[in-house]
């Protein structure tokens, strides 16, 4: 990984905020008896229509702030009620302003799986995403070395959870791949320098095996974007800034989903 890469930079934020939490691992499996029921995640996903991750996102490292959401619990279940099939909270606090509460919280008051949105680089992270109630769980190849891919993919499912494999070239995909992901994530911006590249949906895609649930994420924003993703084998988009921004996110996501 290029130390001077934005994921590089993120990480090294997302050890030290880690750092500040820590607590030995034993301490963490006595917390998981009293940790959330889970919800099924891949059946959420699972499904002849394209499904919908809507995502709670008040900022970005490459657009910066992008809505002021005070109340992460009312903009999911509008994410709800729109038809969303799950919600992505994001957790990491430097670059996305988000946190920990907004999943406990929104967990608790929608009945649709959630996804633990970060950057998953330590044990103690997996075990905090399960005591949390993640029913899913996001691990980006880019971040981690194989034996820490399969570990903490190996740790998610053990306890329970499912985990969204994040890719952005056909080398990460066959990483996700060696450790038996059930979820791809195809994100089309580069986590070294924060482009968008909606190639990457085209180029990955279609070559995805078709026993893998296949998410795209990242730049989508329009009805015929989505149209061009779902003919190129997608199963389900994760959107964040488009609906944070519309004012409208129900009526956004009926206007994607074309319901």
């Amino acid at each position: 990984m290029e130390s001077n890469s934005a994921l590089s930079e993120i990480i090294e934020g997302v050890l030290a905020d880690v750092n500040n939490r820590l607590v030995p691992i034993s301490i963490l499996e006595k917390q998981l008896d009293q940790a959330p029921v889970l919800r099924d995640a891949y059946s959420a996903l699972n499904k002849k229509e394209l499904s919908l991750i809507a995502e709670v996102k008040r900022s970005s490292p490459s657009k910066g702030a992008l809505a002021t959401i005070s109340n992460p619990v009312e903009l999911a279940n509008s994410y709800q009620a729109g038809g969303a099939e799950i919600i992505s909270i994001l957790t990491e606090e430097r670059r996305f302003k988000g946190s920990i509460s907004d999943l406990v919280s929104v967990k608790s008051a929608v009945s649709i799986p959630v996804l633990r949105k970060d950057f998953i680089v330590t044990e103690f992270q997996v075990y905090e995403s399960r005591i949390i109630g993640s029913d899913l769980m996001l691990l980006i190849v880019a971040g981690l070395s194989k034996s820490k891919l399969r570990d903490y993919f190996q740790l998610a499912t053990g306890l329970g959870m499912q985990v969204l494999v994040e890719v952005h070239d056909m080398s990460e995909v066959e990483s996700a791949l060696e450790i038996d992901s059930k979820i791809i994530g195809v994100n089309c911006r580069n986590l070294k320098t924060l482009e968008i590249d909606k190639t990457v949906f085209d180029l990955i895609l279609p070559r995805l095996p078709e026993n893998v649930l296949k998410v795209a994420e990242s730049g989508i924003s329009t009805r015929d974007e989505v149209e061009k993703i779902e003919s190129l084998g997608a199963n389900a988009i994760l959107v964040g800034e488009t609906l944070v921004k519309s004012g409208n996110p129900v009526h956004t996501i009926k206007e994607l989903l074309n319901r």
